[in-house]
């Protein structure tokens, strides 16, 4: 319409300039005839646009967002909020909480592991006299995967859960009707409206495959000697509880900064773990994949990731989330060396109380929780 009624102008404006010229002859002023040949020359391009409104193809303009989602999540630019502590009070809560809520689901579950490896023990008998009495087929597909299960360690058993999390998240990532969604609860960053489900969430995305491959690759690597030392339940509890509280070091340090950029990753947990194997056995020798005939004492490596890790959040480097990662070391050797004894050995009035709770409900007793 403004195009339209612009063409309207311009007819209207030619037309008094041609009956002014009509009466006034050649006498017109060098400046209004400028003004009259520049109207004139304004209509030619007036018809193009008006020719090329309907013509257009539609399809061009949806190209580009489309292109742009299936290669790299669209970070939306968030108004930076108050640098003010008072906002960091929910995650701290959420830390809080979800850590004792970690650490009891971890104590509750090994009771009652406990309890049903006391019940399976018979079912292990019957199952083992019903494969004699009829065999399974050769080549069945279930006693492939059957064979590779038992294969692997206990260590190795209890991760392949977190890794199949993380590459289902990753696949998440790869639909573009979902980046709304996942950058809202799979990023953490305390710009965002989500503060306290994005702690968790983000400890199992990942958007670059090589990210994932180098962290779950870690964590396999680690998970024999984690998962010995801890527990199965123990462990789990450990590494969630590491994920929450790496991503609120991650908030305290955005919000003193000022720096608010979305963080993603499983960096933080991962490295609580490496720092639990370093620090209760320092003298093992480690060595980089790409480089095995350099080889280095655990503690030595425990030392230099947490220097560098110093070092990137001091100076301000923007590669990694330095301050993720040396939350998350750091509460692993703060857990080795004071919080297994405050937290994990104090479990036994909570377990108490669930075997009465159970035994009270209509079932048989049972063992407390086993050691570590």
């Amino acid at each position: 319409m403004a195009w339209r009624s612009c063409s309207v102008l311009l007819r209207l404006t030619g037309e008094a300039v041609s009956r002014s010229s009509a009466r006034g002859g050649s006498r017109c002023p060098h400046s209004f005839q400028q003004k009259r040949g520049f109207r004139k020359a304004a209509k030619k391009p007036e018809f193009k646009i008006v020719e090329e409104e309907p013509g257009p193809p539609r399809t061009e303009p949806p190209a580009a967002p489309v292109q742009r989602r299936t290669t790299t999540p669209h970070w939306e630019q968030q108004a930076p909020p108050p640098r003010t502590l008072g906002r960091l009070i929910r995650p701290l809560v959420f830390t809080v909480g979800f850590t004792g809520c970690s650490f009891g689901s971890a104590a509750i579950w090994q009771y009652e592991s406990v309890k049903f490896r006391v019940q399976s023990f018979f079912d292990d008998i019957r199952a083992d006299w019903l494969q004699k009495v009829k065999p399974p087929k050769r080549g069945d597909v279930r006693k492939v995967i059957n064979q590779w299960w038992n294969s692997l360690s206990e260590g190795q058993k209890t991760v392949t859960g977190i890794i199949a999390a993380n590459a289902m998240v990753f696949c998440c990532w790869r639909v573009p009707s979902l980046q709304r969604s996942m950058i809202k609860y799979f990023t953490a960053n305390p710009a965002s409206k989500t503060l306290c489900a994005p702690m968790l969430l983000s400890t199992f995305s990942h958007f670059s495959f090589f990210h994932m491959a180098a962290n779950m690759y870690v964590l396999w690597s680690f998970s024999s000697s984690a998962v010995s030392m801890l527990g199965r339940e123990q462990f789990l509890a450990v590494y969630l509880s590491a994920g929450v509280v790496s991503s609120f070091v991650s908030y305290v340090s955005k919000m003193v900064s000022g720096r608010f950029r979305p963080s993603l990753g499983a960096s933080g947990a991962i490295m609580t773990v490496l720092a639990v194997v370093c620090t209760k056995m320092p003298e093992a020798k480690l060595a980089i994949i790409f480089l095995p005939m350099f080889t280095f004492s655990a503690a030595n490596a425990l030392k230099a990731i947490v220097a560098m890790d110093t070092a990137g959040l001091v100076l301000g480097w923007k590669v990694f989330d330095h301050a993720a990662h040396l939350g998350g070391a750091l509460f692993g050797i703060w857990y080795v060396m004071f919080g297994h004894d405050l937290i994990w050995k104090n479990r036994e009035p909570f377990v108490k109380l669930w075997h009465d709770l159970r035994t009270r409900g209509g079932g048989g007793g049972g063992a407390g929780g086993g050691a570590m």
